[in-house]
Parts: C-alpha cells; structure tokens; sequence
C-alpha cells in the first residue's frame, strides 16, 4: 500500500480536497485502485449538525454517514464508493480511545496523546486503506490522506505527530507528502510572494514531516524565478514545486498536476506499478473540459433556499446541475434566490430585495428547490413552488423541496389552509400533509435521521422520472431526512392529479411526485445530487435541464437519446452514460 498525504498551509480552503481528488484521479488514470481518506482536526463525531455556513454541505454516503463535503469530491472525480470511516475526526478517535479505556484494554496504564492517540490514528488508516472501494471489489493500491486545517493549528497536532511516526512504519517508499501552499500576488506590485509558503514549509520540516511535492496555489502560473527561490528555501528540487494556478473550470486540475510530472514523479519516488500507455481516463477529462469552455446556449436555474449566501452550502446541488448542463451541451446559469426574499414580509420591510427576488425567479428558465432544515424561508419557497406550478416552469423539489410542493399543493390546490405547516410547528398533527418520522428521536440530533441508500420502487410505468431512469422498476439513492409526507393522505393528492409515483419497499413513504399537465413538476425525497458523476448526471437534475432548455419532449420521444450534438452520444447512436463510462470518452461536438 502506497499513502499519499495531502497538508495544507497559510490559509484554510486553499484547494487541498480538489487536488487531492485530482491526484488520486491521474494514478487511478494508470491503472491504479485508489482509495481517500479526510481527516478532519474538529472534536464533532461527524459533519451531521453542522450548519451549511460552517462546513459547507453535508455529503451523505450509501452507509448513512453524514460527512465532509470533500468526501463528495472524491466520490465524483474517482468514480468510487466510500463509507463513514474514510471522514476521520478528533471526535471518533478520542471516543474509540475512551471506549478502549473503559472496556480495560489499557489496564494500568496512563492514557496520553503519544502513543494512545497518535496509535489509533495511525491503526485507523491502516485498516480503512484496505477496504475496497470500486466496483470490482479489488483491494486499493493507493491511499490519498487528506488533513484539513492548516499546519501549525493546535487541534491538529495529534495527526501531524501521527504521520511522522506513520512515515517510519510504512518505510520511505511506501510514504509522501505533499503539501499545499499560498503564493499571493499583492495588487499593489503584481510580485508573486514566496515568504507564506517558506514560513509554511518551515513549520512543517519542524513538526517532522518533510514535504516532497509543494503545490502552489497561485493566480497565475508561477514564473520559473519564483519556482527556483522556493526550491532553494524550501529544500526540494524544482521539478517538485508544482504551479496548480487558477483554471476556468476544476475538471482542468489533473490535466494541469499531469503536464507537470506528477505521475513520473510518484512512479520514481514511490515505486508505482505503471505501464506507460494512453490514458483514456484522462483524454476523456480534457474533452470534458475543452467542451465546457466552448458551451454557447445558456439555460438558468433559480436555486431557491435557505442558505444562498455560501455557495458551498449546496455543493453537489451546483455539481449536479452542472454535470447535466454539460450533457446537453449548454452553459449553466445559477440564479441564487434566498427563500425570505420571496414573502409578503419582505415586500414590505424591504421591497427592492422583494422585486428582485422575483424578477429573478420569473426570467429563470428552471426552479430548484433543495432540501433544508427549519421553518424559516419555507414560506417564500412555497411560493416559488406555486408559481413554478401555475405558470408550468420546469421544478425540481428535493427532500424538503418535494414536502413543501405537497404543502402547497395541498394549501392551493385541495384548499388546506391551516395544515400546511403542522409538520414544522406540531410534529404530533396527524392530519397534516408532512408528519415526523416514527424513527427519529427528538431527545438526539446527530444520527437520528433516515441515513444512507435506500430503495425506491416505481409504481407506475409513465413516470417521466422513471424514463429517465432507464426505465428501471426501481433505484437506490441516499436519503437524508427527519419528516415524510402523510401516506394517509395520499389518495386526496392523486384524485387531483398529484401522483406518488414512487415509494419505499413497504409502500409506506412516499418518495417520488409527479404533476399531471406539467412539462416537468418532479419532486424527490431522496438526495440525487450525491451520485451524480461528471459523465452520469443525475436523472432528476438532468430532467430539470433538458425541460428546462425545452429538450426534454424530444428526448423522450427518442427513446430517452440526445441528439448526435450532445454529449453522450456516439456514432453507433448509442446515448447510454453507462457506455460512456466503460469507453472513457466524450466525442467531439458536431452539428446536427
């Protein structure tokens, strides 16, 4: 087993999770079983209550971990299946040494950071590096570690000590660090600065550790003087500083590590398995890239939520449109709406917030609303449902977005004023639309919800969801949600042409909504966004997109296929992803 750490330094959020996602993307290019692990320095056990302006998302895994959003990077570049243990924090290994305490296992001994704590790190590691995470089942070869934070941060000292003892267990070859540093470029003098990085550096060789890759997040790619000076200063040759500058889209990364050396260097310094042969993994990367650059349609998407202000707040909700504004060859517009800016109150509080909000909404071409927590903006998002509803704009609703499209339609349509919000203000309402789940314990918060990968089973074989699909009799996707829509309701909602088109194995929660007369009025109550991939955009997402760029008609009638301009089809006339996925390649754009 071959372990790659990924430290950053200067500053938090540097960029560590997309270049670690992109280094284990060029050795899983050459053939390589890749494997990630994110360690997070915070005592919290997991991501799970977390607010979205603290972290960024919670990304769900099939096994129900609530975990970081860098998990989701991972899962996306790899094209892998990871599980709760690969989000390692402070928390779960104090807790597993307390456990270990109690049950007698250090009988007699005083219980301290060296060795107790840098031990079990280290243990952990070992043991998660090996659980197979593709496919296949094949053990991993290759384990990139990531420590967020920043070196030199107190909480994650414990980790820092662990890997420099962890570089002497393993032995030389089968370890190496690189580390990520800030090279800012003052407006002032334009002059690319080396000294955050030397001081980083410097901090890092004193903890024990010493870096063998230093990748420089810059603006511009680094001139070869400032390559030189912090080589010199920096005690590495300079074919190991790496220029990782900003490019015009992420998928560019592995192309950039890939043109510096990075595989000819991990092939030499650790002794890597690679035959030197076309990647098609990476060709495929490249056109990926090259055709984002060059989209000329446009098609814009209202995001109405909660949490509007930090866009990382819904990044596989981003990602997922994303990935299916690529497969229909359109550029992608995010229109941010935050929900409150859409309610009566703020029309007067605050009417020009009020009037742009609107206006927002109505010059969209889509309406998204994504799951959340809490009553406030679930009015504002009610409305958006409902015009999204009367003026037939493609709408999209998930887990939180699909109850509040029920409690509109139930309010608006079925004419139940008063029981919309019994869900938020009284869980014990028996006759609202949105009742709590029998499973969840309020006395608890982290862990309590409806975690993981489930199943949902299509009831009926017109759904537009279920086409887009595959036409499979069911799907499995991950769930992340404390309250369900009323089962005992249901009947009042289809009479009206509301229909619950899927639902779990017992026939019990109500997982997918369709409007009848609708271009596209779908609602979800799982979270598709955490399996889209690049080359396999989510269904829902992709549905929301093809209506929302007026496809969506076309492309059912052809059998659920693009046209030959568009991304996933090939000469043969095939348009599955699936088969994309197998060949590693997006053709060329041609014209119809």
């Amino acid at each position: 087993m071959k372990y790659i750490l990924v430290t950053g330094g200067v500053i938090s959020g540097i960029g560590k999770g997309i270049i670690a996602s992109s280094v284990g993307t060029i050795l899983k290019s050459c053939g390589l079983h890749v494997t990630a692990i994110k360690i997070d320095p915070y005592i919290n056990i997991d991501a799970g209550t977390f607010s979205p302006y603290e972290h960024g998302e919670v990304f769900v895994l099939d096994d129900g971990g609530e975990v970081d959003l860098d998990l989701g990077n991972y899962e996306r570049f790899l094209d892998i299946r990871l599980t709760k243990d690969n989000n390692l924090t402070t928390g779960k290994i104090y807790q597993s040494v307390i456990n270990k305490e109690r049950r007698g296992d250090y009988l007699g001994k005083t219980v301290q950071v060296v060795p107790h704590i840098t031990d079990a790190i280290q243990e952990w590691v070992m043991k998660q590096a090996k659980v197979p995470v593709d496919d296949d089942g094949m053990e991993p070869q290759v384990c990139v570690i990531e420590l967020g934070g920043t070196v030199g941060d107190i909480e994650s000292m414990p980790f820092i000590e662990a890997f420099r003892q962890f570089q002497f267990t393993v032995k030389r070859e089968n370890f190496c660090n690189i580390h990520v540093s800030l090279v800012p470029q003052p407006s002032a003098t334009g002059e690319q600065k080396t000294k955050p990085t030397q001081n980083s550096v410097r901090e890092l060789r004193g903890l024990g550790l010493s870096p063998d890759l230093i990748m420089c997040r810059c603006t511009t790619p680094l001139e070869n003087s400032v390559k030189e000076k912090i080589s010199m200063f920096c005690h590495v040759e300079p074919e190991q500083v790496i220029c990782v500058h900003d490019v015009s889209s992420i998928y560019r990364v592995p192309l950039l590590l890939e043109d510096q050396g990075v595989v000819n260097y991990f092939c030499r310094r650790l002794d890597l398995p690679i035959e030197s042969r076309p990647r098609k993994m990476l060709t495929k990367w490249k056109e990926m890239s090259d055709r984002s650059d060059r989209l000329l349609e446009q098609c814009s998407i209202a995001l109405v939520g909660k949490y509007t202000k930090f866009s990382d707040s819904y990044a596989s909700v981003i990602k997922a449109l994303e990935h299916s504004a690529l497969a229909i060859s359109h550029k992608l517009e995010v229109k941010y709406i935050d929900s409150a800016d859409l309610e009566p109150s703020t029309l007067q509080e605050e009417p020009v917030k009020y009037h742009e909000a609107w206006q927002k909404l109505c010059s969209a071409d889509g309406i998204l609303v994504p799951g959340g927590f809490g009553v406030r903006g679930t009015e504002g998002k009610i409305q958006a449902i409902s015009w999204a509803r009367k003026q037939k704009k493609p709408f999209l609703g998930v887990c939180l977005g699909m109850q509040l499209a029920v409690c509109e339609f139930a309010r608006n349509t079925l004419g139940w004023a008063g029981k919309s919000f019994c869900f938020a203000l009284n869980s014990r309402c028996t006759a609202a639309p949105v009742i709590d789940m029998p499973e969840h314990n309020p006395g608890q918060m982290g862990g309590t919800m409806r975690l993981g990968k489930r199943r949902t089973i299509f009831k009926t074989k017109s759904s537009i969801l279920r086409k887009l699909y595959g036409d499979t009799d069911y799907v499995e996707e991950r769930h992340r949600h404390r309250f369900e829509v009323n089962p005992e309701l249901k009947q009042h909602f289809e009479d009206k042409g509301l229909h619950f088109v899927g639902q779990d194995v017992e026939g019990e929660r109500m997982e997918v909504i369709e409007l009848e007369d609708h271009p596209y009025f779908v609602g979800v109550q799982y979270h598709p966004e955490f399996t889209s991939r690049p080359i396999k955009p989510s269904p829902p997402y992709f549905g929301l997109l093809l209506a929302a760029a007026g496809k969506l008609h076309s492309y059912l009638q052809r059998g659920c296929r693009l046209s030959p301009r568009d991304t996933y089809s090939d000469r043969s006339g095939s348009s599955s992803p699936d088969s994309e996925i197998a060949e590693f390649k997006l053709p060329s754009i041609s014209q119809d």
